[in-house]
């Protein structure tokens, strides 16, 4: 059964949330007011994905410590982001932490439900303009893709368009393995410890590039 889980402490907001989660179809909609009481009902009930606010009434960004704190037991439930900070600053820190989308409070049910779609099948999502001021931010340096091959390079490329391994290993006509390999090397040279890392590297390099 799929479950999703939304830490907030804004009623409408969760109601909010609730309503379009639904209509996303998930069959279950936890709710929780703290990250503390978050972080339990996640280990208790295992949602799917997990809906966040950063900034809790009285807590600040707790939000951040929550994402740390689950990236070090489960690198793969989706995590998407609710802000009301449309700082590209706190959007940077979110994804470096391990956040998997981000989205600010005042965007559109439509984008919403567009974020949720994404995240929920672990692709990176965060909105074009949002996406150009993080990047901008120079969090990645052009000069860490110096030493790229060719090869390398088209991996990235197709990893940024949110290919698998197995449409990557199709389209540039070599083995999954080959695939696999490359993308370790990629890890390796562009400082990220895991495959989400580098998956948010080319996206962020394919809108800035």
């Amino acid at each position: 059964m799929s479950r999703a889980l939304v830490i907030d402490d804004h009623p409408i907001v969760l109601q909010g949330c609730r309503s379009i989660l639904l209509e996303a179809g998930f069959a279950e909609v936890l709710e929780a007011a703290t990250p503390l009481a978050g972080y339990q009902l996640y280990r208790r009930r295992r949602p799917n994905l997990i809906v966040v606010d950063l900034a809790i009434r009285g807590e600040g960004l707790a939000g951040l410590s929550f994402i740390r704190r689950l990236r070090r037991h489960d690198e793969g439930t989706p995590v998407l982001v609710l802000s009301m900070h449309g700082d590209p600053i706190i959007a940077r820190r979110a994804l470096n932490v391990g956040a998997t989308g981000f989205v600010a409070k005042d965007a559109g049910p439509r984008t919403f439900l567009e974020a949720v779609e994404k995240v929920r099948r672990n692709q990176p999502y965060i909105g074009h303009e949002m996406a150009v001021q993080v990047a901008l931010l120079g969090s990645r340096s052009r000069k860490d893709e110096t030493d790229l091959t060719a090869r390398e390079l088209q991996t990235l490329a197709l990893l940024g368009e949110g290919k698998a391994y197995a449409q990557i290993a199709d389209d540039l006509g070599v083995s999954y393995k080959t695939v696999a390999n490359t993308c370790s090397i990629l890890k390796d040279k562009l400082k990220a410890t895991t495959l989400q890392d580098l998956v948010r590297i080319a996206v962020m390099r394919r809108v800035h590039g």
